[in-house]
């Protein structure tokens, strides 16, 4: 028997929206991490402690990238 409730399939987050973050790590590309619902999002020219506005500007499967506002 195969089970099918691996959880939700879609990201919590959508492109458009806008959030008030912390960056919590900076990313081998030199881009801000923080997390919106435990999901990650990765905010260019952005450091660590850094609280911001951002909009999310494209959602995959398993994170996203935002801009500041």
């Amino acid at each position: 028997m195969f089970r099918t409730d691996e959880g939700p399939k879609t990201a919590p987050i959508q492109e458009g929206e806008e959030y008030d973050v912390k960056i919590e790590d900076v990313g081998k590309e030199g881009d801000g991490i923080t997390r919106v619902e435990g999901f990650v999002v990765f905010v260019p020219d952005t450091q660590v402690g850094d609280e911001v506005k951002v909009r999310i500007t494209s959602v995959r499967r398993r994170f996203a990238f935002a801009e500041k506002v």
